[in-house]
C-alpha cells in the first residue's frame, strides 16, 4: 500500500506561483508513475500532469503546458508541481496520484490517491 500526502496549496493572485508537494510513504518505490489531477467545484476531476518515476518522462494537459512543471525526487519519495502564471481557472482541489502501471492521463489508471490540497487563484 502507498500513502500520498499533498501540501503547498493556498490562495494566490492571478499571475502568481505556487509549488505543491506530494510525499509518498509505504511501498512508494512500487509506483511506476506519479500524476497530478484537479477538480473544480461542479466539474469532473481532470488530468494535469504525470511523470515516470525512473525515466523522468513527463506529459501535460494542454491547459497547463508552459506554465506548470512536474518533477520528482526519488530519494525523498516526493513529487512536485511548480505552478507559474496561475489563472483563476486553475482554482481547484489538486490531487496527487500514483500508478503501478504507467504514465497515463486517465484517473482510472491510478491506484493511489492523496486527500487533495486547495489552490485558489484570485483575479
Amino acid at each position: 500500500q502507498v500513502q500520498l500526502v499533498e501540501s503547498g496549496g493556498g490562495l494566490v493572485q492571478a499571475g502568481g506561483s505556487l509549488r505543491l508537494s506530494c510525499v509518498a510513504s509505504g511501498r512508494a518505490s512500487s509506483t511506476y508513475a506519479m500524476g497530478w489531477f484537479r477538480q473544480a467545484p461542479g466539474k469532473e476531476r481532470e488530468f494535469v500532469t504525470a511523470i515516470n518515476r525512473s525515466s523522468g518522462r513527463t506529459i501535460y494537459a494542454d491547459s497547463v503546458k508552459g506554465r506548470f512543471t512536474i518533477s520528482r525526487d526519488n530519494a525523498k519519495n516526493t513529487v512536485y508541481l511548480q505552478m507559474n502564471g496561475l489563472k483563476p481557472e486553475d482554482t481547484a482541489v489538486y490531487y496527487c496520484a500514483g500508478s503501478n502501471w504507467g504514465i497515463a492521463t486517465m484517473s482510472t489508471s491510478y491506484d493511489y490517491w492523496g486527500q487533495g490540497t486547495q489552490v485558489t487563484v484570485s483575479s
